[in-house]
């Protein structure tokens, strides 16, 4: 495969190179620089955005952008826009009742190519976080022995049974999760088991009536389980990918083509608030305390505080200090939207059947992956932008993924549907 230019940055006028330098500039105040990037012709088009989260931890950078005032030093407002499910989400982005959201990374890529549902133009402008799902095995599995992947495939030889996993959207991410760490372990995710989609925030509830043996969820679910003594961590996402890309900032293609500076005010203010999240411990405790509230995931803050600091209990005694846990920003290293992580959702979608013949894997990543507009947010918070569009990671079961040849990667794969 060829790697074609990433996305130009748009020809820019005297006026606006001006503001980028300022923008740039060593030393220049951040609301000063920020008030100068938002003033005459790259005014954004749209003052008021509505954006769209799910009850989950890393709902934190869009809220924290609106609460704490960030916004408005880029010349928006941000009203959070608190939804039930990510089915909701992706029909109020696609018709138009919400601006941006909080979003499954897979899910903005199904809806591109009409794999989650009606087909509809979509953009990612920026990664909101890394790390920080969870595997949670039911206490009902830990009690007979399942509680990590080994055990737990142990168990499923031995017990024959229907065992059903949830996930909280096909295309999304805790799909491709919970898939993944399974296959590593010789399960087929979906001939050996059952998956049934159930909201995050309805997780917990679901594993205490017995719907499901396990789920693969973001935080503060996973935590919740074990506070309520109904599940077990068996393993986190950063255990199946170190650093792995989980929620993005999405809009839909004709949107930002027509509010162009609306999506790098918005983006420059998210990217803020995750730098400002990730600053330090007194800021990351204010994060949990705000978003733990009713309006926002609705949980004590017990749940969220910990992780986010990458302490982890397993509800069976064991604890441990995790370098990989959820981050917002860390030095601007979180938010760029590689087109290989774009790239992998992809081969997973491949790998399980969600689509039937292999993509223009590069094509598709630089349509959704709006590296132009993030470089201009980037610059407007003096955040560093990687040389490359692709990075290279190493999963769980030793497969090396670059991004520079997904076709042969998918196609390697010994477990897959087919």
């Amino acid at each position: 495969m060829t790697l074609a230019a990433t996305p130009a940055t748009p020809r820019l006028g005297r006026r606006t190179v001006l503001k980028a330098a300022v923008a740039g500039a060593v030393g220049i105040d951040p609301a000063l620089r920020a008030a100068v990037w938002a003033a005459g012709s790259d005014k954004p088009e749209k003052e008021e955005v509505k954006i769209g989260f799910i009850p989950l931890t890393d709902c934190a950078s869009v809220v924290m952008a609106s609460v704490l005032g960030i916004d408005r030093k880029y010349g928006v407002k941000i009203v959070p826009s608190k939804e039930a499910s990510w089915a909701g989400v992706r029909d109020k982005l696609a018709n138009g009742d919400l601006d941006f959201a909080h979003v499954l990374y897979g899910m903005v890529y199904g809806m591109h190519l009409g794999t989650a549902g009606p087909k509809k133009d979509m953009a990612v402008l920026m990664t909101l976080n890394r790390n920080g799902q969870g595997l949670t095995l039911s206490k009902k599995l830990a009690d007979k022995g399942a509680v990590d992947l080994a055990s737990l495939a142990k168990l499923m030889a031995a017990e024959k049974r229907e065992y059903t996993f949830a996930q909280t959207f096909p295309t999304g991410t805790h799909a491709m999760w919970l898939y993944y760490w399974l296959a590593s372990g010789g399960i087929h995710p979906l001939k050996d088991a059952k998956s049934i989609v159930v909201p995050p925030p309805q997780m917990v509830a679901n594993m205490r009536v017995g719907n499901m043996d396990g789920f693969s969820v973001g935080e503060p679910w996973n935590q919740r389980a074990i506070m309520d003594g109904i599940g077990i961590t068996a393993a986190t996402s950063q255990d199946v990918w170190p650093d792995h890309p989980e929620k993005v900032l999405g809009a839909t293609g004709d949107f930002v083509r027509k509010h162009p500076n609306t999506a790098r005010a918005v983006t420059a203010a998210v990217l803020e608030a995750g730098k400002w999240i990730d600053a330090g411990l007194q800021n990351k405790n204010r994060m949990a305390e705000t978003i733990a509230d009713k309006a926002y995931v609705n949980t004590s803050v017990e749940a969220i505080n910990q992780r986010i600091l990458g302490r982890y209990v397993n509800g069976l005694g064991r604890s441990w200090d995790d370098p990989n846990h959820m981050k917002f920003y860390a030095d601007g290293a979180v938010n760029f939207p590689y087109l290989s992580d774009g790239m992998w959702f992809l081969t997973q979608h491949k790998r399980w059947g969600l689509l039937k013949e292999h993509p223009d894997y590069l094509k598709v990543a630089t349509e959704i992956n709006r590296i132009d507009i993030y470089r201009q947010a980037a610059a407007a918070t003096g955040t560093a932008v990687p040389a490359s569009p692709l990075r290279t990671s190493r999963l769980i079961d030793g497969m090396v993924w670059d991004g520079k040849d997904p076709k042969k990667y998918t196609d390697a794969f010994k477990v897959q549907m087919g």
